[in-house]
């Protein structure tokens, strides 16, 4: 199978959490301004899950051109990373609901963190079917950044056991760290 309808699947699953996420924003009753500050902190929760989402969009779309066709393995560890995703919207809901409580958020970074792990896995089935040479792998090399996410995921989860906000700050940190376009991929595409 070639790579572009395990591409558009992908890309339109991404986009239904995306418009899932932005339904959970709900539209206060009131007109004054004042009715905003309650979705306050919806709207970061949001606005943080959106950021991994466009994320998680984008780097899935360049480790998806490194491929040359796709396998059965590859399409398994793809959904499997979709399944997290496709939590995401749930998990954003409630911590934006309930930002100041310690399940939500760290029910958050059990999702960002299974989703990270899914991605890992479906890096290394595109790896084990281009082989020990494929351009994947000499893009990711040691993956740092992706060994460094898992880690803070844990940590964020285990801080948010005492202080949830200051867990959600550790989300917010990893977001950053990928925030910085990723130019590993592109550079051995160029090459």
């Amino acid at each position: 199978m070639k790579t572009t309808r395990l591409e558009a699947f992908s890309d339109g699953v991404l986009a239904i959490v995306i418009t899932i996420m932005v339904l959970e924003i709900k539209v206060p009753q009131a007109t004054e301004p004042a009715a905003l500050v309650p979705l306050i902190p919806v709207f970061l929760s949001y606005l943080l899950s959106f950021i991994y989402i466009g994320i998680y969009w984008n780097n899935h779309h360049h480790m998806l051109h490194t491929l040359q066709r796709v396998s059965g393995p590859v399409l398994l560890a793809n959904l499997h990373l979709l399944f997290w995703l496709s939590l995401v919207p749930f998990a954003t809901g409630w911590m934006g609901q309930n930002h100041r409580a310690i399940a939500p958020s760290v029910l958050y970074g059990a999702v960002m963190m299974m989703a990270a792990l899914a991605y890992f896995i479906l890096q290394g089935r595109i790896i084990a079917s281009q082989g020990p040479d494929s351009l994947l792998r000499r893009a990711v090399g040691r993956d740092w950044k992706g060994h460094t996410s898992l880690t803070l995921y844990l940590v964020a989860m285990l801080v948010s056991l005492r202080s949830p906000g200051v867990g959600q700050a550790v989300y917010g940190l990893v977001a950053l760290m990928w925030l910085i376009p990723d130019r590993r991929i592109e550079r051995v595409l160029s090459d």
